[in-house]
C-alpha cells in the first residue's frame, strides 16, 4: 500500500437493543487493514459491511442475537486513478470500502461465527481453507462451553512455499491454498485453523489482527500439546563477558512462536 494514501471514514454498525453479542475487533498490524463483515442470507444484515481500521485501533460492533456470517480483512488497499477502491488481498469486487455482501477473493484468512444455534450454543472457527493473508486470533470472553481461543498468530506469508506465494510489489502478501502442499503446510503450521469448529455461549468475541504477543496467545492454550521444532544455542564472548544465547521455536496449535533466552558472566 502506498505510504501517501490516506483514509478517513466514519464507521457505523447496527446497535440494536436486542443485540446480545459484541464483536471487539483490534488491529495490531503495523499497517491499516479493512475488515469485512458479511451476514449469512438467513440472518440480519449489519449496517456496515466494510470499514478501515488503523494501526493500533479497535472497534466494537453489536450484532443481533441470532446473527451468523463471515469475517475477514483486506490488506494493501488503495484507490486507482479512476477513484475505485481495490485491495491486494481479500478484495470483494465492489470497488468500495463497503463490501455489500460480496465474497472474498482468495487467498484470505477466514473467520465464521454463528450465534445461538443448537442448544443456544455459538459455533465459530478460523479457517485457512481459502488460504492465508494475515494472522488472526479469535477468542470468546467468558461464556459456557468449550470456549477455546482459535486462529493463527504466525505470519505464514514468511514461510509460505514459493509456488504458493502471492507477490505484490516484491513482497509476499498472501499464501494460496491450491494443492496438497498448501493443505499440509497450513495444517502443520496452524492446526487450530484447519477448519475445525468450536462451541461456546458468549456475549463477547474478540478478534485481533496480527496479535503481537506469543506469550499472551500461549496462555489461552497452555493445556494443549506443544512441540519444540528448532533449538539454537550459542556461546559468545564480548569484551570479556561470556554470553550464552538460546533461541527456541515452539509449535503451539495456533502457530509457531520464537523465544529467546540469554545470560552472561564476566570471565
Amino acid at each position: 500500500m502506498a505510504a501517501s494514501t490516506k483514509f478517513s471514514f466514519t464507521t457505523y454498525a447496527r446497535v440494536d437493543s436486542a443485540a446480545l453479542a459484541t464483536l471487539a475487533i483490534t488491529n495490531k498490524c503495523n499497517f491499516i487493514v479493512f475488515p469485512v463483515i458479511v451476514s449469512a442470507a438467513v440472518t440480519s444484515r449489519l449496517t456496515t459491511t466494510g470499514f478501515p481500521l488503523e494501526q493500533g485501533a479497535s472497534i466494537t460492533i453489536s450484532v443481533p442475537p441470532d446473527w451468523s456470517g463471515r469475517l475477514w480483512t483486506r490488506t494493501h488497499c488503495s484507490y486507482d486513478s479512476a477513484g475505485k477502491f481495490f485491495c491486494g488481498t481479500g478484495d470483494c469486487g465492489f470497488s468500495t470500502v463497503e463490501c455489500g455482501g460480496g465474497n472474498a477473493e482468495p487467498p484470505v484468512t477466514m473467520m465464521e461465527l454463528s450465534l445461538k444455534g443448537t442448544g443456544g450454543m455459538d459455533v465459530y472457527k478460523v479457517s485457512l481453507v481459502y488460504g492465508f493473508n494475515i494472522p488472526v486470533w479469535m477468542k470468546p470472553q467468558g461464556g459456557n462451553g468449550n470456549c477455546m481461543a482459535t486462529g493463527c498468530v504466525s505470519n505464514l506469508n514468511v514461510e509460505c512455499p514459493t509456488e504458493l506465494k502471492v507477490i505484490r510489489d516484491g513482497d509476499t502478501v498472501a499464501c494460496k491454498a491450491e494443492s496438497y502442499l498448501s493443505s499440509h503446510f497450513f495444517h502443520t503450521a496452524c492446526p487450530l485453523a484447519n477448519g475445525s469448529s468450536f462451541t461456546c455461549a458468549s456475549d463477547l468475541y474478540t478478534i485481533t489482527f496480527c496479535p503481537t504477543s506469543c506469550g499472551t496467545a500461549a496462555k489461552s492454550v497452555l493445556r494443549e500439546p506443544v512441540k519444540m521444532v528448532a533449538l539454537v544455542i550459542a556461546l559468545v564472548s564480548i569484551c570479556g563477558t561470556l554470553y550464552i544465547v538460546c533461541q527456541m521455536k515452539i509449535r503451539f496449535p495456533y502457530g509457531d512462536c520464537m523465544f529467546h533466552i540469554g545470560a552472561g558472566t564476566t570471565t
